[in-house]
């Protein structure tokens, strides 16, 4: 069943009628919901991965090749995550519909919908930011947009983390951040850049994640000097719904449409003559 499929049964009949079915294929194979959300028909792990604030709030990510949906529930976190390639789309629906089949929850018992708006892969962007409006949009729920490269910085641990993705074509999105009392606070916003290029840090001791910083990890620490390279960290749905949380808490939200790409460059490949 191809995406707009299954989001049109979502606004006709409710998110309800597409998680029955799904929760009757995990009760098959699960002995209690406290077991952990395992893979079925050759899916992906979805193992608990943490606790916090007491919210129900399903977050998506698929703005880099790995696509992951989290769940938070009552102080508790699961997350279904699979390296996807192209095959985010037809990923993103079956991991929501688990996660909520095995909490037993619909989409309309929901506090808030959280997304990865960008910078990332378009398509990926796209993806995440049109299912977190669809189901917000039927279920009536608040959005909170969350940065991809503050979602790579909560998942990484220091107190003042560099984040960069490849953006492709040479270049990197790049952004700086310090975690403080209220959580990830942006220092450098996100830009796109060559490695040779980013914005300077500040002064201090710093730490750097992401997929930009495992490929160009030499030109990087050229233009950044001595910094401590976390390898193979990546985004992830998990720390979205941890950002969101902190700001659903805070009284933070957002209309559906508020969940829109962001894209930071406004081209996807170079021109025969810039190639």
């Amino acid at each position: 069943m191809n995406l707009l499929i299954l989001l049109g049964l979502t606004f006709r009949f409710g998110a309800a009628v597409v998680l029955r079915k799904s929760r009757r294929i995990i009760q098959a194979g699960f002995r209690s919901s406290s077991d952990t959300i395992g893979s079925f028909l050759n899916g992906p792990a979805c193992p608990r991965v943490d606790r916090a604030a007491r919210l129900k709030i399903l977050a998506l990510d698929t703005s880099t090749e790995y696509c992951s949906a989290a769940l938070r529930v009552d102080g508790e976190e699961w997350q279904c995550l699979e390296h996807a390639g192209q095959r985010h789309s037809q990923l993103l629906l079956p991991m929501v519909d688990r996660l909520l089949g095995e909490a037993g929850l619909t989409v309309r018992q929901l506090d808030g919908i959280a997304a990865a708006v960008g910078p990332g892969s378009f398509t990926g962007l796209r993806i995440a930011t049109a299912v977190g409006q669809g189901l917000a949009f039927g279920a009536g729920l608040p959005v909170v947009p969350v940065g991809t490269l503050a979602a790579l910085a909560e998942g990484c641990d220091g107190g003042q983390i560099a984040t960069a993705l490849d953006a492709r074509m040479g270049e990197v999105y790049f952004a700086a951040f310090r975690r403080g009392a209220a959580g990830i606070e942006p220092v450098i916003e996100p830009t796109l850049a060559a490695p040779e290029a980013v914005p300077r840090l500040p002064v201090g001791e710093w730490v750097a994640c992401g997929v930009g910083f495992d490929r160009f990890g030499a030109a990087l620490a050229a233009r950044l000097g001595p910094i401590e390279i976390l390898h193979d960290r990546h985004p992830e749905a998990r720390f979205v719904a941890r950002i969101a949380a902190r700001r659903l808490a805070a009284g933070e939200r957002h209309e559906a449409d508020a969940l829109v790409p962001l894209y930071v460059r406004d081209k996807v490949a170079l021109t025969t003559a810039e190639r």
